[in-house]
């Protein structure tokens, strides 16, 4: 496994990666649809061709326009994906807290849970992180935030409740884990990138409707037709195959950062079992590119993307990371 300092290098490569290949893999997906939408509807052959079935007057200059409208569409949308990154960058945690329905602690609030972390952040040189409070009876937590400085955690009401604290400090260790690798940074990009294409989609799907209904012109509806669907197809199916250059070593750097900050493998191992049993934050049902920040799957069994949640989350089976927690007890 590599060491602390060369996870997060490699954290931050990965962060520039994703950050460029979001909005130019965006815009190459869209030239290709639109341009086999225009091969299947006859728009791309010879307008003087005597074969071209689809080629009256109207036809080539509304494919005329629609080509013209392209040319602009493309990359006013890549610059907006890029402001989208930058706000997101800088303001993006407060975003996934307010969608995780979370509220922020003070230390007069939950003095408990507030030394705890403090405890943890001084034996790491750490900065205190933001405390938050998701209102669930379930067991889950996630941190986030662009970096060290500027760094949230959130924990559930249930998790504060049912561990004990030794397995609750294992917890907050590895969520302080992912604040020290930088892992923070990198996933607050990748929900942030898929959050915006599913967004924009969903609006522009209802403009079309609205369009359509308002009977406005043919060749605009069918353009932000087709549109949104990219969006949304991009959102949902090629954006989250980006995430999968997010190693799946991540969690396991993060257990064993945590590991060592509590020095009880055991505990954390033991917190990992109980939250494996009941796992699901119902208000994360409603943003579901939120699932790979956890520390364990958050949506509901019968949440439509919860598979693909699972399948493409990075995070290793917890059996296997309660093993090697295990293991490393045994070297204790």
């Amino acid at each position: 496994m590599a060491t602390l300092y060369e996870h997060i290098e490699e954290n931050k490569r990965r962060t520039t990666l994703l950050v460029l290949a979001f909005p130019v893999v965006f815009a190459v997906f869209t030239w290709v649809v639109f341009a086999i939408f225009f091969w299947i509807t006859g728009h791309i052959t010879d307008p003087d061709a005597s074969q071209a079935v689809y080629q009256t007057a109207a036809s080539t200059d509304w494919a005329s326009q629609l080509r013209s409208t392209l040319l602009i569409l493309v990359p006013l949308c890549w610059l907006v994906a890029m402001v989208w990154m930058g706000i997101s960058f800088f303001f993006g945690d407060k975003w996934l807290m307010s969608g995780a329905g979370a509220t922020k602690v003070t230390e007069q609030e939950q003095p408990e849970i507030y030394h705890l972390v403090e405890n943890l952040c001084i034996s790491r040189g750490l900065p205190i992180p933001r405390i938050f409070i998701m209102d669930d009876n379930s067991l889950n937590a996630f941190a986030t935030g662009r970096d060290p400085k500027h760094a949230s955690v959130a924990l559930t009401k249930g998790i504060i409740q049912r561990l004990e604290r030794v397995e609750l400090e294992g917890v907050i260790a590895h969520e302080l884990s992912h604040v020290e690798n930088r892992d923070i940074r990198l996933m607050l990009i990748t929900v942030a990138g898929i959050s915006f294409f599913t967004f924009v989609g969903e609006i522009i799907l209802r403009s079309s409707l609205r369009s359509r209904n308002g009977n406005r012109n043919g060749g605009t509806n069918l353009l932000l037709l087709v549109l949104g669907l990219i969006f949304l197809v991009y959102g949902y199916v090629m954006a989250p195959l980006l995430r999968l250059a997010i190693s799946r070593t991540r969690e396991y750097q993060a257990d064993a950062t945590a590991a060592l900050m509590t020095r009880h493998p055991k505990a954390l191992a033991s917190a990992l079992r109980k939250i494996s049993s009941d796992s699901h934050v119902e208000a994360l049902d409603a943003h579901p590119s939120m699932a790979a920040m956890c520390i364990a799957n958050p949506l509901s069994k019968m949440q439509a993307f919860s598979w693909v949640s699972g399948l493409l989350a990075t995070h290793p089976p917890i059996e296997k990371r309660i093993a090697a927690l295990m293991e490393m007890d045994r070297g204790y």
